[in-house]
């Protein structure tokens, strides 16, 4: 396998262990990968400022996508352009008048690197908000005058499949839905169409690498288009049970280096 790879990686239960660390030997895989020829890229739902510290560490020069797809762009490279696919926003005040009469918890509105929130939240903010980020609190319908990028959503768990059932058939042809699992029960939305695999496409043809030699690994709901459109889609051994289902592989879970032994099996 000589001729050049683009490894798609996901990060959250995928590349990073379960204390969101990466460990030694999947760093020095990936590493022997790139020094091979081969691309390396990440694709996540995060946002940039939540995700760049590991694109760092792992010394990339690739594009990055985040939002699972609806903004991808190169942070090294301005030449490859910015995608940005945000959501309409009179849907989304739509869809934050649901979620105040299903009383959810919390609703979290992103536009890019803008975060808009109704209420202070820690736990929430302690886990999604970079201190690079830029935090408005308050009524949402009337701060929001941009389109956004996503919307997280955390329903009262008893509400999450109604509050989701309810978005998908008044929405459908607008949203793009995903369910978190535990512990967080979230409802995260992107624009109709977008996802993983769109951005992976982009990459793919910037730098002339067909279908067939892109490898995606991934664990959850999000990551299933780029594993079942993949040359070679691997499900880490902790994915979620549809999405091995679709895999043309299934490795060893995040926590026990499932990329690198993969990788050192196949490619290297």
């Amino acid at each position: 396998m000589n001729q050049p790879h683009l490894i798609v990686i996901d990060l959250d239960g995928t590349t990073l262990k379960g204390d969101k660390t990466i460990s030694a030997r999947t760093k020095q895989t990936l590493k022997r990968a790139m020094d091979a020829g081969h691309k390396v890229c990440i694709a996540t739902g995060r946002p940039y400022q939540l995700s760049k510290e590991y694109y760092e560490e792992l010394n990339l020069d690739t594009p990055l996508i985040n939002f699972n797809g609806a903004f991808v762009h190169h942070p090294r490279d301005p030449h490859f352009g910015s995608y940005h696919s945000p959501l309409p926003l009179p849907t989304v005040k739509q869809v934050i008048a649901t979620c105040e009469a299903f009383h959810v918890r919390h609703i979290m509105v992103e536009v890019l690197d803008n975060v808009y929130i109704r209420e202070q939240d820690g736990i929430l903010e302690n886990s999604f908000i970079a201190s690079e980020r830029f935090v408005h609190k308050g009524d949402l319908h009337q701060m929001l005058n941009e389109e956004p990028t996503s919307i997280l959503i955390q329903p009262q768990d008893e509400n999450l499949d109604e509050l989701f059932a309810h978005l998908q058939n008044a929405h459908a042809e607008v949203i793009e839905q995903r369910k978190w699992g535990a512990p967080w029960n979230i409802i995260e939305i992107v624009r109709h169409g977008i996802n993983k695999w769109i951005g992976v496409q982009r990459i793919a043809a910037y730098y002339g690498i067909p279908q067939e030699r892109i490898f995606a690994f991934g664990d959850e709901d999000n990551d299933l288009e780029m594993i079942q459109h993949a040359g070679r889609g691997i499900a880490m051994g902790n994915a979620i049970a549809s999405l091995k289902e679709v895999a043309d592989s299934v490795t060893t879970s995040n926590d026990e280096d499932g990329i690198a032994v993969y990788l050192e099996n196949v490619l290297l």
